[in-house]
C-alpha cells in the first residue's frame, strides 16, 4: 500500500510545522499506537495499567518528534505511513518494555498477578536478579536456554525466536513450558514457580 494523499499532506504539514499539524497527526495515529502497545505487551504476557500505556504512547510520540521529526524525515514512502509508524512504535515499545523487564526473574514473569512494568527495584537488586536469571538459564540445555533467554530476557516474539533458532513457531510454547518444568524439578530450582 502506498502513501495516501491524506497522510502525505499530514506528513508534510508536520515537517513544515504548520499550526495544529502535530495535533492532527496524534489524533490520526493514537489508536494505531495504542493497538501496537497493547498487542506488544500482550504477546509478552505483560499486563499494562492505563498509566503504563499512556507512558509508552508518550515514548512513541517523543521518538517521532526527536531530532526535528527525524523518524518522519526518514520515511521513504515504500509502505503506508501507518505501517511505518507501527514498526517504529513496536521498536520503541519493545525497547522500553525490555528496559523495564530486565529486573524480572523468570518465576515472576510466569506469575499472572505479577506486573513487571510496575516494578522498579534499586540498581543493586537488578544486578542480583540478572545473576539469578543467568544461573537459572545455565541449568538448561542449549536449545531450551536460547529460547528462554530470547523470550524472557530479550522479549522476542515466538515468530522472531523461530526465525533466529530455526525452530517451528508452533513448538516455541512447548519448549518454554518444558524448560520451566525442568527448572521447577531441578534441586536448586525450588524458587521457580
Amino acid at each position: 500500500m502506498t502513501l495516501s494523499d491524506i497522510d502525505r499532506d499530514l506528513l508534510q504539514d508536520c515537517l513544515e510545522r504548520k499550526p495544529r499539524a502535530w495535533e492532527a497527526f496524534v489524533d490520526r495515529f493514537l489508536g494505531l499506537v495504542m493497538h501496537v502497545i497493547n498487542h506488544t505487551a500482550q504477546s509478552r504476557s505483560i499486563r499494562l495499567t492505563v498509566d503504563d500505556s499512556e507512558d509508552l504512547a508518550a515514548e512513541v510520540f517523543l521518538a517521532i518528534v526527536n531530532d526535528d521529526f527525524g523518524v518522519l524525515r526518514r520515511f521513504r514512502g515504500d509502505a503506508s505511513l501507518a505501517t511505518y509508524l507501527a514498526v517504529i512504535a513496536r521498536r520503541v515499545v519493545v525497547k522500553e518494555l525490555l528496559r523495564r523487564k530486565t529486573n524480572v526473574s523468570i518465576s515472576q514473569v510466569e506469575d499472572p498477578s505479577f506486573n513487571p512494568v510496575d516494578q522498579s527495584p534499586p540498581p543493586d537488586e537488578r544486578l542480583s536478579e540478572r545473576d539469578e536469571i543467568e544461573r537459572l538459564l545455565d541449568r538448561l540445555d542449549s536449545p531450551d536456554r536460547e529460547v528462554v533467554r530470547m523470550f524472557y530476557v530479550e522479549g522476542k516474539t515466538y515468530q522472531e525466536i523461530s526465525k533466529q533458532v530455526g525452530m517451528p513457531e508452533n513448538t516455541i510454547g512447548s519448549t518454554l513450558s518444558r524448560a520451566k518444568d525442568k527448572l521447577r524439578r531441578s534441586p536448586s530450582g525450588s524458587g521457580v514457580h
